[in-house]
Order: C-alpha cells, then structure tokens, then sequence
C-alpha cells in the first residue's frame, strides 16, 4: 500500500483500500458503474488548458467557457456546428490515449466475471482493451452518427468524416459539402449523444441493454461488489439509485463509491459500503500494488 495515498481531508487510506481490495477478491462478479468523473481522474478535463489550447478561436469569437457549454451553443450554421463537433470528437475520442486509471481497472477486473455500465461517451474502456460484450454505453458514443429527425434508428461509425472535418476546416467552418446528412431522408446528421428526445437507441444499445440486465438478474443473490467511480449527482437514476437498491435488496451484495469530493452511500447500507472521498485515479492504482 503506498502510505501517500490519501482522502481529500489528508486522512491515511489503508483501511477502506485493504477492505476494497478484500471485496474484489471475494466477489463471485463486479459490476462497475463509471461516470464523468473516472475520465477526470485519467486527466481528460473540458475546461482548463486543454480547453484553452484546443479552442481559444472558439472562445474568443463565441465565448464559449468549456467544452462541456459548446456543445449546447446554438452555432449560427452547419459549417460551424460542424467545426466545432468534429474537433471535439477527433480531440476526445479518436486522439486521446487510454487513460491509466482505466488501464488500472482493467488488471483489477481482468479473468473475473464483470460488467461495465456506463454514462461516459469517450470510448476509453474499449481503448483500454475491456471485453466490448461487458460494456453498456447508455448515453451514446463520440465515435457515432444518428439522424437529426431521426428518421430511423440506426447509428454510422464516423471516424473518416470527423478526420476530415476537422482537417479541412478553416475561419472555425468546415466545407459545406463535408457536412454529413442523413443517407435516408438528407436531414443533417448529429453526434449520437443523449441531450433530447432525438437521441437514437440502435440495435448495439439494445443488445449491450439486455446483456446489462442479464447480468445483474444472474447475480441478484450472489456475492456481486457494485463499485461507483466517479459518479456525480447529474445523472443519478441510471448507475447511483440503481446499485443503491441492488445492495439494498441483495443482503449479500457490498457498494463501493470512490469519488473525489462526492463520495457516499445512504444510511441503509452503510455497513455494507466501502466510501472513499479520493482521487480515483491514486485509488485504483493503490488498488493494482496490492
């Protein structure tokens, strides 16, 4: 155990790292919710310096303060939404390596009977090398297309159309004839990200769905740890109030939380939840020394 590995108060970690080390080579299955946060912690952050390098042109002409806030801007036309977009994606799905705290759950989870569910849009678990059958993407991919209407539910890999997107835009606009439409009705085609309504459920999210739901029916009575990394209050009722209720109804079930300044669990299961207000990625590789 590095005797530096800390929470957010200063305090020695030892103790919640020894009992979450236990929990993992004790549990029959892990099932692992990941949020924004677990991508922060591998040092992918919207704002900042690497906001300030990749779009101070953006910034200054539209005061746009993150990425995060541009991706909601309403863009005067297409040639600049797509300008936008396709540097996004191409910086945080297609250029980014994966990160160490990935790498690092990984080799934690690595010949053990897992599932991954997650909100985060950046392809990082499968850069990492995590079995893509184990993985349920909920809110979308960078790395897909979908009907703006839509007007079908189906997805389109993207990665030829966002490199040259971003390749040939010029004056923060793409060409207009690289501004991709929809091949069934020619409505302008959008990032396969859940914001509205609009959002395409395709077969793949299906699939990756009932997969999820086949795992946590399997393990509903089983020795399961449900490990929380980073986890914020935004979209709570898809990873946080679900694992709450299955250890909740599972007395055979333990939480975990990790979380930098957001770390919890409810007084119903405290006795069986393992809290750490700490850097993710300093825990995760704590956990990989022991």
């Amino acid at each position: 155990m590095n005797k530096h590995c800390t929470d957010l108060f200063g305090h020695d970690l030892t103790p919640q790292i020894d009992r979450l080390r236990a929990a993992i080579d004790d549990a029959d299955a892990i099932l692992i919710g990941a949020g924004a946060g677990l991508s922060t912690a591998a040092g992918f952050r919207y704002d900042g310096p690497d906001f300030e390098r990749d779009f101070a042109d953006f910034h200054e002409r539209f005061g746009i303060e993150d990425m995060y806030s541009g991706g909601f801007y309403p863009f005067p036309d297409l040639e600049t939404y797509w300008a936008w977009w396709s540097r996004m994606i191409l910086i945080n799905r297609y250029d980014a390596p994966a990160g160490q705290p990935y790498l690092d759950l990984l080799d934690l989870v690595r010949g053990r009977d897992y599932f991954v569910l997650t909100t985060n849009v950046d392809h990082q678990f499968q850069k990492a090398g995590f079995d893509r059958g184990r993985l349920f993407y909920t809110q979308g991919d960078y790395g897909l297309f979908q009907c703006s209407g839509p007007c079908h539910a189906r997805t389109y890999d993207n990665e030829t159309a966002v490199r040259e997107m971003a390749a040939s835009q010029r004056d923060l606009r793409v060409p207009e004839e690289l501004v991709p439409h929809c091949p069934v009705c020619g409505r302008p085609m959008m990032p396969n990200l859940r914001a509205d309504a609009s959002f395409v459920e395709d077969e793949g999210w299906h699939r990756a769905c009932e997969r999820y739901q086949g795992f946590v029916a399997r393990h509903g009575r089983s020795r399961v740890l449900l490990i929380e990394l980073g986890v914020g209050g935004n979209t709570p009722g898809i990873i946080k109030y679900p694992f709450w209720h299955m250890t909740a109804d599972n007395p055979q079930a333990t939480y975990a939380c990790l979380n930098l300044g957001e770390a919890g669990a409810p007084a119903e299961i405290a006795g069986r939840s393992i809290v750490v207000n700490a850097d993710v990625a300093d825990v995760l590789g704590a956990l990989v020394r022991r």
